[in-house]
């Protein structure tokens, strides 16, 4: 478990995040710079890649294959400014999440948390790996064509990491080594901000449900025989700590909002220009696979939402299933009531919405069936 949460301050401090909240000017400067840099960085590859698709406007295969890209690099520069908007509530969110299982000392429960958040560790880090390769393909790919070409003595053909042009000549030295430099930066940015935004959400995630799943069990295999007094702490407990875990997923939905949109939304686009890309190409095996591996690697991104989403709302209406399966009939009206209130407010899904957009299994079957 502690593992999780170091992975998680792992994301942030990828993304810049220190956990201090220094009050001086230089030092919120200085943060600030480095921010609004990388942002910089990233929204200034969108010229380049529209330039080439504007360049090669005429050919279709080689447009749309700077299309696909460019609208990664927009699902990134959306990403990196919610992070800047909400990146103290990032920091808070992930020590609530740790306080809330130092806080727990039910053998049980922890034995639920711990289950839940080490399959969490497994989807990260299988995630980070698929997006570490992804973006090391793009960056060695250049290189592997360069020293091929020498060893077979054939004609030498420059490319870039990403389909991008530039306003000099960045097809011989020193250009294209410039080129090939900032283009590697503008990949590394978009790598490590998707591992770190996307890696945070499915923690978040699994870790409310875990937390869910621990007030199912401590509902359910109470046998509520106790005095009057204790029934009423444990069932107040109840509640709090469904309000808790309730409250929680508030702040991730409302911080996630405009990347579940993106996501999405630039995912439907890349679909369909990713699969132009395969069919135009399918009697050219290398490019052909390049295609799917690149496709299964966005859909991937889509799937880690739309998973998180998933388990989330269903393990939520899961509460008020095991107030039903619970020993609910030992109780006096009082305090069944209560739980009956637990219940009733359990049977609104926590749904994680970004727009008209819901992130479920069915939404992104829907993409794909599309």
């Amino acid at each position: 478990m502690i593992d999780l949460f170091a992975r998680q301050r792992q994301c942030l401090l990828i993304m810049g995040h220190n956990f201090v909240r220094d009050k001086s000017q230089s030092f919120k400067k200085w943060h600030n710079i480095k921010y609004i840099s990388v942002l910089l960085l990233v929204v200034s590859a969108q010229w380049p890649m529209m330039n080439y698709t504007i360049y090669y406007i005429d050919d279709l295969q080689l447009a749309t294959a700077s299309l696909s890209i460019s609208f990664t690099n927009v699902l990134t520069v959306i990403k990196i400014t919610t992070f800047l908007f909400y990146k103290w509530r990032f920091g808070a969110l992930m020590e609530k999440l740790e306080t809330m299982y130092h806080e727990l000392h039910e053998e049980e429960s922890k034995a639920i948390l711990k289950r839940s958040n080490r399959y969490a560790i497994i989807l990260v880090k299988l995630y980070g790996n698929s997006v570490g390769l992804t973006g090391l393909y793009f960056m060695v790919a250049p290189i592997l064509k360069i020293i091929w070409s020498k060893i077979r003595n054939t004609k030498l053909q420059l490319e870039l990491p990403m389909p991008m042009r530039f306003p000099f000549d960045f097809e011989s030295y020193p250009g294209y080594e410039i080129s090939y430099i900032y283009t590697g930066l503008v990949t590394l940015a978009v790598m490590m901000y998707a591992i770190a935004i996307d890696g945070l959400f499915i923690s978040f995630t699994i870790n409310l449900v875990g937390h869910l799943k621990t007030l199912q069990h401590f509902i359910q295999t109470n046998t509520y025989l106790r005095s009057d007094k204790e029934i009423h702490k444990q069932i107040s407990f109840y509640i709090r700590y469904h309000n808790l875990i309730l409250h929680l997923y508030q702040d991730v939905r409302q911080i996630y909002s405009p990347i579940v949109f993106g996501q999405f939304l630039i995912t439907s686009l890349q679909v369909c220009v990713i699969v132009y890309q395969m069919v135009t190409h399918i009697n050219t095996f290398l490019v052909f696979v390049i295609n799917c591996t690149f496709l299964l690697s966005i859909l991937l991104q889509l799937f880690i939402y739309s998973y998180g989403g998933e388990i989330l709302k269903n393990e939520s209406l899961m509460v008020g299933i095991s107030v039903q399966l619970s020993n609910w009939y030992n109780l006096k009206p009082v305090h069944r009531r209560m739980l009956w209130l637990l219940m009733l407010r359990s049977q609104r899904e926590a749904i994680i919405r970004g727009g008209f957009y819901e992130a479920s299994l069915a939404n992104f079957m829907t993409v794909i069936s599309t």
